[in-house]
């Protein structure tokens, strides 16, 4: 029998599994339809009898499929279809048992009866054997209660393999079902460049804008978006001109989509913006359909939050953050022209907090400007929870972040971080100090925000090295009084003034004294002096 896909359901699906070498691709091997009976825990993994209507052998889930008989979603009668699977042996029984390491449900729990033919007595259910009796025949007075078992009457009892039950069901439902049934959905960890055909169930995580590009070979436009999987693997794919114009509208945020017919190659490290090896490119034969029905399996949007007093170590870098906060304040919208183009683009700055009691300006652009930004500066007297995905870290005031076009913007979202930051706030937080995170920093470098005391020092120790900052910039801190101010004087590094050479630095940020940290810098200052004499 052939699925739409082409792939035959096997309806001998044990002795597959038993007689052939496990496939190197789990795209290699028939659907194996199994129903599971005799559901029990075994320790902390469940055992059961598997049947494919025409043998039963003794088989266990992995633990980590625990949740899904927990859930419910896996219960006796259930049909599964088998994804991976390990077949071990019994050396003091000389049997064999199957584990399955990952499947798929077909059916919760199914009402027809799978025909059973296996011949040999089932000792350890304490079955005995019985007479042949008429296939489609049941009669109620032969009720009988055997070993614990109770054997209901029935008006009608129809034998079938499961290969036939999931033919049956398979027409009659609509088709992101359909395809659910009839394709084998794959893992994102599981695909490779070399891998053929595929089929993935993803959720649109996050969705880039439709950007336009020129180069040699002529002009176009492209976008993409991040998907993630049941198993919380994620991976990037990207669309360029007719594929772009063909999915842009179809790609919605936050759905769950049915994705064949892309192409993988190796990430390129430099843009890469989740933890994958690969990427995806999708063109116009490429399929994408809707899975409304599936959407409760895969994760929502997924934060990895970063606590605003840890930014340092992320100014400038290519890693983007996640952060989540309170609203101090929300400026006005702001028309900024970019320098590239000479377009107006519209950002507005908010101020959010955390429990570190540190703040941070957050700069929004385009279109979260003006929807999410105008949201927020509306309610922004009840100091919302804001959660904010992919942000660029820069050293603008020290540390400041910036959102990109794949930034998600969540206002009081249901979370528990901010159930827990909200129960902060209202308790402590509206009556603590708070302090910019970005007071008492230079420039960053690759190791992160510093501070102004390591990286301290003196005039004599620009004036004794003339060639300081000739080949590049040099960064540091000075603690000195300004005893002149002259507008015109913005250059960055050497240059003949006066006919003379003369040694000039650009400030990048200042910060008031803080005596008390001004005395313990000096004490141990004098406490090294000392301890070198």
């Amino acid at each position: 029998m052939m699925t739409a896909t082409g792939k035959s359901v096997s309806p001998d699906g044990i002795s597959t599994l038993l007689s052939i070498p496990k496939p190197e691709s789990p795209a290699d091997f028939p659907e194996i339809i199994l129903k599971v009976t005799n559901l029990e825990p075994k320790g902390k993994s469940y055992g059961f009898d598997a049947s494919d209507g025409k043998m039963k052998i003794k088989a266990i889930f992995s633990s980590r499929l625990s949740s899904e008989i927990l859930s419910g979603n896996i219960q006796n009668m259930s049909l599964i279809r088998v994804l991976d699977y390990t077949v071990n042996e019994i050396p003091s029984k000389s049997e064999k048992f199957l584990i399955i390491t990952k499947c798929e449900v077909v059916s919760p729990e199914h009402e027809e009866q799978i025909r059973d033919e296996v011949k040999q007595e089932d000792s350890e259910m304490g079955m005995l054997s019985k007479k042949p009796k008429l296939e489609n025949e049941v009669n109620s007075e032969n009720i009988k209660e055997a070993k614990g078992i109770f054997l209901k009457p029935k008006q009608e009892i129809v034998s079938k393999s499961a290969a036939q039950i999931i033919h049956e069901q398979h027409g009659n439902m609509a088709p992101s079902a359909r395809m659910a049934m009839t394709r084998r959905v794959h893992p994102l960890v599981s695909l490779n460049p070399y891998q053929g055909n595929w089929t993935i169930k993803v959720r649109v995580t996050s969705k880039g804008n439709m950007r336009t590009y020129k180069n040699a070979r002529g002009e176009g436009c492209v976008f993409n978006v991040e998907l993630t999987d049941g198993d919380g693997t994620q991976i990037q794919a990207t669309m360029f001109n007719e594929a772009a114009k063909k999915f842009y509208d179809r790609f919605e945020l936050g759905k769950v989509y049915y994705i064949s017919k892309g192409t993988l190659r190796v990430a390129n490290k430099q843009f890469k913006t989740v933890q994958n090896d690969y990427e995806m490119t999708l063109n116009e034969n490429s399929e994408v359909e809707e899975a409304s029905d599936e959407a409760a399996c895969i994760p929502e949007t997924k934060f990895k939050f970063v606590p605003i007093d840890q930014l340092g170590p992320y100014v400038n870098s290519k890693d983007l953050v996640d952060v989540i906060g309170i609203v101090q304040s929300v400026s006005p919208t702001m028309s900024i022209r970019r320098k590239s183009n000479n377009e107006t683009v519209p950002k507005r700055d908010i101020v959010v907090a955390d429990e570190t009691k540190k703040t941070v300006v957050v700069s929004l652009w385009n279109e979260l400007a003006t929807t999410v930004g105008q949201e927020l500066h509306d309610i922004a007297d009840k100091s919302p929870v804001v959660a904010i995905k992919s942000l660029k870290v820069g050293d603008f005031q020290g540390i400041s972040l910036s959102t990109l076009g794949k930034s998600i913007v969540q206002v009081n979202p249901v979370i528990s971080e901010s159930k827990k930051l909200r129960n902060w706030y209202d308790s402590e937080g509206k009556e603590t100090s708070m302090a910019s995170v970005g007071s008492g920093l230079s420039p960053s470098t690759k190791s992160g925000g510093r501070s102004m005391y390591s990286d301290r020092v003196s005039l004599a120790h620009i004036t004794s090295n003339p060639s300081l900052g000739e080949d590049k910039p040099a960064f540091f801190s000075i603690r000195a009084y300004i005893s002149f101010i002259k507008p015109d004087q913005v250059s960055v590094s050497q240059n003949e003034y006066n006919k003379e050479k003369r040694q000039r630095i650009t400030v990048r940020a200042t910060a008031q004294v803080d005596y008390a940290a001004e005395s313990k810098f000096l004490l141990e200052e004098i406490s090294k002096m000392r301890a070198s004499q």
